[in-house]
C-alpha cells in the first residue's frame, strides 16, 4: 500500500525537522554519497554503464559493466527478475520472474528453466565473440553463509578442477551449490561463477592480463570480514595478478537510504574501519500516519528513548569501494552500478523490501573457451 502524504502535514513536519537540524528523510547527506547511480561529487568511473531496459516484459534483462563488456573473453552479468517462469513471488504478474535460487517456496523445474534462460542471455552477447553458437558454460555457485571464506578453484595436473583445498565436487548433478562460502575465483575456462543476492552487494573482479574472475557476496557480514579486499589479496596469491590490471565492477543492491542497521553494527564497523563514520548517516524514517495524528502515538517513555527517530543507515556500496581502492585497485577501472533493490521492486528482488518473502538474483562472471 503506498500513503500519500497531505502537504500540510509534510510542512509541519518539515518545520519540527529543521528546528532541530534535520530535514525530511535524513539528517546529513555526506559529500560522498551514491544516489541514483551517481556518487557526489566524485565523478563516476569512466565504464559505468547505462542502465539497461529490458524490451519487452518477457525478455531477460541482464545488465553489465561496460568496461567488462569490451574483454571479448570475459562473460559476465547482473541478472534482474524480469524474463523469469516463476510466479510464486508475484502471482499478478503473468509474464514471471525470474527466481534463479532453489528457494524452497518455488517449483525446481521453473528454477532450472530459468537459470537455463538467464545463461543463454550471459553468453549471448554476440558483439563479443565470433559469430555462432556460444559454448556452454558450466554454473558453479556457492552456499553463502556471510562470511569471508573464498575458494580458488584451479585446474590440476590429472586436468581435473577442484576447488584449492578440497577434493569436493563443484556442483551436483542438478547444478545445486557444493562449496560453502562467499567468495570464488578461477582461471579456468568454461565455468561461469555466481552468488545469489537480494539486497546484498555483488562484486566482479576480473584481470585482463591473466584472464582470471572473481566474484564476491558482500552483505554486511562479509564486508566486515573484507571478503572484497582479501580477495584481491588471494587474486595476486593464485594468479599472480597485478592490481593495475584489475577492473571490478560493484553490482546493484540495497541503498543507504533503505538500509538501516543496528548500533551493534556501527561499532564492528567501527572497530574496524576508521573511515567508518563516512559509510553512516542518521536517516529519519518518516511515517505518514504518525505524522498526522503524533497524539495517537504518544508513549510514557522519556525523551529520546522512543522507537521513532533517526535511525543508522549504511552504505555498501561505499564500504565496497573502499575495500577496493585500500587493495590497490585504481580509482578508474571500479564500476559502480547504484540502482537499489529495495527502490526498484519491478526490477529487482529485495529481501527487506519484500519482508523475506522473495526470490533471489544471480551474479555471474566467467571465461568464454575459446
Amino acid at each position: 500500500m503506498k500513503w500519500v502524504e497531505s502537504k500540510e502535514a509534510v510542512g509541519a513536519v518539515d518545520d519540527l525537522l529543521a528546528s532541530v537540524g534535520l530535514v525530511h528523510g535524513q539528517r546529513q547527506t555526506r559529500k560522498n554519497a551514491w544516489a541514483n547511480g551517481e556518487r557526489v561529487p566524485r565523478k563516476q568511473s569512466a565504464g559505468t554503464p547505462r542502465k539497461v531496459k529490458a524490451k519487452t516484459k518477457s525478455q531477460v534483462d541482464v545488465v553489465r559493466a561496460a568496461a567488462f563488456s569490451k574483454e571479448p573473453w570475459l562473460a559476465h552479468g547482473f541478472s534482474t527478475r524480469t524474463g523469469g517462469a516463476s510466479r510464486v513471488y508475484k502471482p499478478e504478474n503473468v509474464v514471471g520472474d525470474l527466481n534463479l535460487s532453489w528457494t524452497k517456496e518455488d517449483d525446481v523445474k521453473l528454477i532450472a528453466e530459468n537459470r537455463r534462460r538467464f545463461v543463454a542471455a550471459v553468453l549471448d552477447e554476440r558483439k563479443n565473440f565470433a559469430e555462432g553458437k556460444p559454448k556452454q558454460m558450466q554454473l558453479i555457485t556457492l552456499r553463502q553463509i556471510h562470511s569471508g571464506v573464498i575458494h580458488v578453484i584451479k585446474q590440476q595436473k590429472d586436468r581435473q578442477i577442484s576447488a584449492f583445498g578440497t577434493d569436493a565436487k563443484l556442483a551436483t548433478k542438478d547444478g545445486r551449490a557444493v562449496l560453502r562460502g562467499d567468495g570464488v575465483m578461477t582461471d579456468v575456462p568454461g565455468l561461469l561463477l555466481g552468488i545469489q543476492t537480494a539486497d546484498c552487494i555483488p562484486v566482479m573482479i576480473a584481470d585482463r592480463r591473466k584472464k582470471a574472475v572473481a566474484v564476491f557476496h558482500a552483505g554486511w557480514r562479509g564486508t566486515l570480514a573484507r571478503i572484497v579486499e582479501r580477495g584481491v589479496g588471494r587474486m595476486q596469491m593464485a594468479f599472480g595478478s597485478r592490481v593495475q590490471d584489475l577492473i571490478a565492477a560493484i553490482g546493484p543492491g540495497i541503498g543507504q537510504s533503505c538500509y538501516s542497521v543496528g548500533e551493534n553494527v556501527q561499532h564492528e564497523f567501527e572497530s574496524q574501519f576508521s573511515y567508518a563514520p563516512e559509510l553512516f548517516r542518521e536517516v529519519y524514517d518518516s511515517d505518514p500516519v504518525k505524522e498526522k495524528y503524533p497524539l495517537l502515538f504518544m508513549t510514557a517513555r522519556a525523551p529520546g528513548h522512543s522507537n521513532i527517530g533517526p535511525q543508522m543507515h549504511l552504505d555498501l556500496w561505499e564500504a565496497n569501494w573502499r575495500q577496493l581502492m585500500d587493495a590497490g585497485v585504481r580509482e578508474k577501472n571500479i564500476t559502480v552500478i547504484a540502482e537499489c533493490t529495495a527502490c526498484n521492486p519491478e526490477k529487482y528482488f529485495s529481501h527487506r523490501g519484500e519482508h523475506g518473502f522473495t526470490g533471489r538474483m544471480l551474479n555471474v562472471i566467467g571465461i568464454r573457451e575459446n
